[in-house]
Protein backbone atom coordinates (compact mmCIF):
# COMPACT_ATOMS: atom_id res chain seq x y z
CA UNK A 1 0.00 0.00 0.00
CA UNK A 2 1.32 3.20 -1.16
CA UNK A 3 1.90 6.23 1.37
CA UNK A 4 -0.85 8.72 1.25
CA UNK A 5 -0.34 11.65 0.07
CA UNK A 6 -0.97 14.96 1.33
CA UNK A 7 -1.25 17.64 -0.55
CA UNK A 8 1.40 20.48 -0.31
CA UNK A 9 0.07 23.88 1.56
CA UNK A 10 2.10 26.45 -0.38
CA UNK A 11 4.22 28.96 1.20
CA UNK A 12 2.41 32.09 1.28
CA UNK A 13 3.35 34.63 -1.23
CA UNK A 14 5.81 37.41 -0.53
CA UNK A 15 4.68 40.56 -2.18
CA UNK A 16 7.48 42.27 -0.69
CA UNK A 17 9.64 44.13 -3.73
CA UNK A 18 13.80 43.26 -3.43
CA UNK A 19 13.97 47.05 -2.36
CA UNK A 20 11.20 46.59 0.37
CA UNK A 21 13.32 43.44 1.49
CA UNK A 22 16.13 45.28 1.28
CA UNK A 23 15.03 48.07 3.26
CA UNK A 24 14.12 45.76 5.73
CA UNK A 25 16.98 44.09 6.08
CA UNK A 26 19.25 47.33 6.45
CA UNK A 27 16.79 48.71 8.71
CA UNK A 28 14.60 46.09 10.93
CA UNK A 29 11.51 47.32 12.70
CA UNK A 30 11.19 48.51 16.37
CA UNK A 31 12.24 45.41 19.14
CA UNK A 32 10.39 47.01 21.94
CA UNK A 33 8.21 49.77 23.38
CA UNK A 34 10.74 52.26 23.62
CA UNK A 35 12.49 51.79 20.31
CA UNK A 36 8.86 51.98 18.52
CA UNK A 37 8.03 55.10 20.33
CA UNK A 38 11.20 56.66 19.03
CA UNK A 39 10.02 55.49 15.83
CA UNK A 40 7.19 57.38 16.03
CA UNK A 41 9.47 60.78 17.30
CA UNK A 42 11.36 60.32 13.63
CA UNK A 43 7.83 59.86 11.65
CA UNK A 44 6.77 63.17 13.39
CA UNK A 45 9.85 64.96 12.59
CA UNK A 46 9.81 63.76 8.97
CA UNK A 47 6.32 65.10 9.15
CA UNK A 48 4.80 61.60 8.24
CA UNK A 49 2.19 62.09 11.07
CA UNK A 50 1.34 64.86 13.15
CA UNK A 51 2.14 65.81 16.77
CA UNK A 52 -1.28 64.97 18.18
CA UNK A 53 -1.08 62.08 16.23
CA UNK A 54 2.08 60.75 17.58
CA UNK A 55 1.08 61.76 21.44
CA UNK A 56 -1.92 59.83 21.16
CA UNK A 57 -0.25 56.70 19.48
CA UNK A 58 2.42 57.26 22.59
CA UNK A 59 0.22 57.24 24.69
CA UNK A 60 -1.97 53.92 23.35
CA UNK A 61 1.14 52.06 23.92
CA UNK A 62 2.19 53.05 27.20
CA UNK A 63 -0.85 52.33 27.87
CA UNK A 64 -0.56 48.77 27.29
CA UNK A 65 2.08 48.62 30.28
CA UNK A 66 -0.60 50.44 33.32
CA UNK A 67 -3.13 48.90 35.53
CA UNK A 68 -5.92 50.18 37.27
CA UNK A 69 -3.61 51.14 40.40
CA UNK A 70 -1.72 53.38 38.46
CA UNK A 71 -4.51 55.87 37.41
CA UNK A 72 -6.78 55.28 39.97
CA UNK A 73 -8.59 57.99 42.35
CA UNK A 74 -7.28 56.52 45.75
CA UNK A 75 -9.89 55.38 48.24
CA UNK A 76 -9.19 58.25 50.71
CA UNK A 77 -9.94 61.37 47.62
CA UNK A 78 -13.03 59.42 46.79
CA UNK A 79 -16.44 61.28 47.13
CA UNK A 80 -18.58 58.56 48.39
CA UNK A 81 -22.32 58.54 49.93
CA UNK A 82 -23.21 57.13 52.59
CA UNK A 83 -26.82 55.86 51.97
CA UNK A 84 -28.10 56.54 55.73
CA UNK A 85 -28.01 59.98 55.06
CA UNK A 86 -30.50 62.43 55.42
CA UNK A 87 -31.86 63.44 51.94
CA UNK A 88 -30.65 67.21 51.74
CA UNK A 89 -27.52 66.30 53.64
CA UNK A 90 -26.94 63.51 50.53
CA UNK A 91 -28.56 66.18 47.74
CA UNK A 92 -25.84 69.07 49.01
CA UNK A 93 -22.90 66.60 49.05
CA UNK A 94 -24.09 65.96 45.31
CA UNK A 95 -24.30 69.40 44.64
CA UNK A 96 -20.88 70.46 46.10
CA UNK A 97 -18.70 67.95 44.33
CA UNK A 98 -20.24 68.20 41.10
CA UNK A 99 -19.97 64.34 40.22
CA UNK A 100 -22.48 62.29 37.60
CA UNK A 101 -21.95 59.24 39.53
CA UNK A 102 -20.94 58.27 43.31
CA UNK A 103 -20.18 55.16 44.79
CA UNK A 104 -22.40 54.42 48.07
CA UNK A 105 -21.93 52.79 51.26
CA UNK A 106 -23.57 51.11 54.39
CA UNK A 107 -22.36 51.21 57.43
CA UNK A 108 -18.92 51.39 56.48
CA UNK A 109 -17.28 52.74 53.50
CA UNK A 110 -15.60 49.43 52.75
CA UNK A 111 -19.08 48.28 51.85
CA UNK A 112 -19.60 50.07 48.97
CA UNK A 113 -23.58 48.72 47.95
CA UNK A 114 -24.17 50.26 44.93
CA UNK A 115 -23.75 53.65 42.06
CA UNK A 116 -25.68 55.95 42.30
CA UNK A 117 -26.36 58.28 39.17
CA UNK A 118 -27.13 62.14 40.03
CA UNK A 119 -30.15 62.51 37.33
CA UNK A 120 -31.46 60.14 39.40
CA UNK A 121 -32.54 62.34 42.82
CA UNK A 122 -34.65 64.26 40.74
CA UNK A 123 -36.69 61.25 40.63
CA UNK A 124 -36.73 61.15 44.79
CA UNK A 125 -37.98 64.93 44.33
CA UNK A 126 -40.86 64.01 42.12
CA UNK A 127 -41.62 61.24 43.90
CA UNK A 128 -40.40 60.72 47.81
CA UNK A 129 -41.86 57.73 48.42
CA UNK A 130 -39.10 56.19 46.56
CA UNK A 131 -36.36 54.63 48.24
CA UNK A 132 -33.44 55.61 47.29
CA UNK A 133 -31.54 52.41 47.27
CA UNK A 134 -33.88 51.49 44.66
CA UNK A 135 -32.43 53.98 42.31
CA UNK A 136 -28.63 52.18 42.93
CA UNK A 137 -26.68 50.89 40.05
CA UNK A 138 -24.70 47.68 40.32
CA UNK A 139 -21.35 48.32 41.21
CA UNK A 140 -18.40 46.92 39.11
CA UNK A 141 -15.34 45.77 41.09
CA UNK A 142 -11.73 45.31 39.43
CA UNK A 143 -8.33 44.36 40.64
CA UNK A 144 -5.35 46.87 41.13
CA UNK A 145 -3.50 44.63 38.25
CA UNK A 146 -6.48 44.90 35.70
CA UNK A 147 -4.26 45.92 33.07
CA UNK A 148 -6.34 49.43 31.25
CA UNK A 149 -6.38 48.18 27.74
CA UNK A 150 -9.09 45.15 29.41
CA UNK A 151 -10.98 47.41 31.40
CA UNK A 152 -11.24 50.21 28.52
CA UNK A 153 -13.14 47.00 26.70
CA UNK A 154 -14.78 46.24 29.51
CA UNK A 155 -15.74 49.83 30.10
CA UNK A 156 -17.15 49.96 26.13
CA UNK A 157 -18.74 46.47 25.99
CA UNK A 158 -21.30 47.61 29.11
CA UNK A 159 -22.76 50.75 30.77
CA UNK A 160 -20.62 51.22 33.59
CA UNK A 161 -17.98 53.37 32.82
CA UNK A 162 -17.04 53.72 36.67
CA UNK A 163 -15.21 50.17 38.78
CA UNK A 164 -13.79 50.36 42.00
CA UNK A 165 -10.76 49.29 42.66
CA UNK A 166 -10.00 46.68 45.23
CA UNK A 167 -6.60 45.60 46.24
CA UNK A 168 -5.05 42.27 46.90
CA UNK A 169 -6.97 41.77 50.07
CA UNK A 170 -10.03 42.61 49.15
CA UNK A 171 -10.32 46.18 50.58
CA UNK A 172 -11.13 49.29 48.30
CA UNK A 173 -7.98 51.38 47.31
CA UNK A 174 -9.95 53.60 44.33
CA UNK A 175 -11.89 54.94 41.94
CA UNK A 176 -11.83 54.76 38.21
CA UNK A 177 -13.45 56.11 35.46
CA UNK A 178 -13.41 55.65 31.55
CA UNK A 179 -12.26 59.22 31.77
CA UNK A 180 -9.29 57.82 33.63
CA UNK A 181 -8.53 55.63 30.88
CA UNK A 182 -9.18 57.72 27.85
CA UNK A 183 -6.79 60.55 29.49
CA UNK A 184 -3.98 58.17 28.92
CA UNK A 185 -4.50 58.07 25.33
CA UNK A 186 -5.90 61.70 24.55
CA UNK A 187 -4.66 63.61 27.31
CA UNK A 188 -6.73 65.56 30.09
CA UNK A 189 -10.24 65.76 29.14
CA UNK A 190 -12.11 68.77 29.84
CA UNK A 191 -15.53 68.25 31.82
CA UNK A 192 -18.01 70.78 33.72
CA UNK A 193 -15.09 71.91 35.83
CA UNK A 194 -13.03 73.37 32.45
CA UNK A 195 -14.38 76.95 31.55
CA UNK A 196 -12.44 79.07 29.45
CA UNK A 197 -10.48 82.11 30.72
CA UNK A 198 -13.24 84.30 28.88
CA UNK A 199 -16.82 82.68 30.53
CA UNK A 200 -15.76 83.93 34.65
CA UNK A 201 -13.94 82.06 37.40
CA UNK A 202 -16.33 82.99 40.27
CA UNK A 203 -19.96 81.64 40.35
CA UNK A 204 -22.85 82.08 42.68
CA UNK A 205 -24.68 79.08 44.03
CA UNK A 206 -27.61 78.49 45.17
CA UNK A 207 -26.88 78.41 48.74
CA UNK A 208 -25.28 81.73 49.19
CA UNK A 209 -21.17 80.40 48.50
CA UNK A 210 -19.23 80.54 45.83
CA UNK A 211 -17.58 78.22 43.32
CA UNK A 212 -14.31 79.70 42.57
CA UNK A 213 -11.45 78.16 40.55
CA UNK A 214 -7.93 77.82 41.88
CA UNK A 215 -5.92 80.14 38.74
CA UNK A 216 -8.51 83.18 39.80
CA UNK A 217 -6.33 85.73 40.11
CA UNK A 218 -6.03 87.37 43.83
CA UNK A 219 -6.53 90.13 43.18
CA UNK A 220 -10.29 89.37 41.55
CA UNK A 221 -10.76 87.60 44.78
CA UNK A 222 -10.37 90.76 47.02
CA UNK A 223 -12.80 93.01 44.29
CA UNK A 224 -15.47 90.08 44.69
CA UNK A 225 -15.40 89.76 48.13
CA UNK A 226 -14.04 92.91 49.68
CA UNK A 227 -11.50 91.50 51.39
CA UNK A 228 -7.24 91.77 51.04
CA UNK A 229 -5.93 88.30 50.71
CA UNK A 230 -2.44 88.42 51.68
CA UNK A 231 0.19 85.19 52.69
CA UNK A 232 1.83 85.11 56.28
CA UNK A 233 5.05 85.68 55.20
CA UNK A 234 5.36 89.37 53.80
CA UNK A 235 8.27 88.37 51.29
CA UNK A 236 6.22 85.54 49.65
CA UNK A 237 3.76 86.56 46.35
CA UNK A 238 1.13 84.74 44.41
CA UNK A 239 -0.98 85.59 41.97
CA UNK A 240 -3.41 83.00 42.06
CA UNK A 241 -5.57 81.94 44.68
CA UNK A 242 -4.93 78.57 44.90
CA UNK A 243 -1.06 78.95 44.90
CA UNK A 244 -1.47 81.06 48.28
CA UNK A 245 -4.07 78.83 49.53
CA UNK A 246 -1.45 75.88 49.08
CA UNK A 247 1.09 77.64 50.29
CA UNK A 248 -0.88 78.61 53.40
CA UNK A 249 -1.91 75.15 53.98
CA UNK A 250 1.88 74.05 53.76
CA UNK A 251 1.05 70.91 51.49
CA UNK A 252 -0.54 70.11 48.39
CA UNK A 253 -4.82 70.51 48.87
CA UNK A 254 -6.87 67.25 49.19
CA UNK A 255 -10.64 67.34 48.23
CA UNK A 256 -13.07 68.02 51.01
CA UNK A 257 -10.27 69.94 52.72
CA UNK A 258 -11.22 73.41 54.48
CA UNK A 259 -8.91 76.65 55.07
CA UNK A 260 -9.79 80.23 56.68
CA UNK A 261 -7.95 82.94 55.47
CA UNK A 262 -9.34 86.94 55.46
CA UNK A 263 -12.44 86.05 56.67
CA UNK A 264 -13.42 83.61 54.07
CA UNK A 265 -13.81 79.76 54.47
CA UNK A 266 -12.35 78.12 51.41
CA UNK A 267 -12.98 74.18 51.28
CA UNK A 268 -11.38 72.32 48.00
CA UNK A 269 -14.17 70.90 46.00
CA UNK A 270 -11.74 69.41 42.85
CA UNK A 271 -8.39 69.11 42.27
CA UNK A 272 -6.20 67.66 39.52
CA UNK A 273 -2.27 67.25 38.50
CA UNK A 274 -1.62 68.30 42.23
CA UNK A 275 -3.64 72.29 42.15
CA UNK A 276 -6.64 72.84 43.12
CA UNK A 277 -9.40 73.20 39.89
CA UNK A 278 -12.38 74.61 42.17
CA UNK A 279 -12.88 75.88 45.18
CA UNK A 280 -16.46 76.81 47.59
CA UNK A 281 -16.03 79.79 49.47
CA UNK A 282 -18.11 81.94 51.87
CA UNK A 283 -17.93 84.30 54.39
CA UNK A 284 -16.94 82.81 58.00
CA UNK A 285 -20.11 83.10 60.17
CA UNK A 286 -19.61 84.99 62.85
CA UNK A 287 -21.71 82.95 65.65
CA UNK A 288 -21.14 85.52 68.04
CA UNK A 289 -23.52 87.60 65.24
Amino acid sequence: MSDPHFPRIPDREDKRTFLQKLAEFIHPGPDSTAELIETLAEAEENNIIGAESRAMLEGVLRMADMTAGDVMVPATQMDIININEPYDALLHGVIDTAHSRFPVYETDRENIIGILMAKDLLKLQRAPELNIRALLRPVVFVPESKRLNDLLREFQGNRNHQAIVIDEFGRVAGLITIEDVLEQIVGEIEDEFDIAEDEGDIFGLADRTYRVSGDTTIERVDDAFGVKLTSTDPEDEFDTIGGLIAHEMGHVPKRGERYTLAGLDFVVLHTRGGAVKWFKVSPVVDEAT
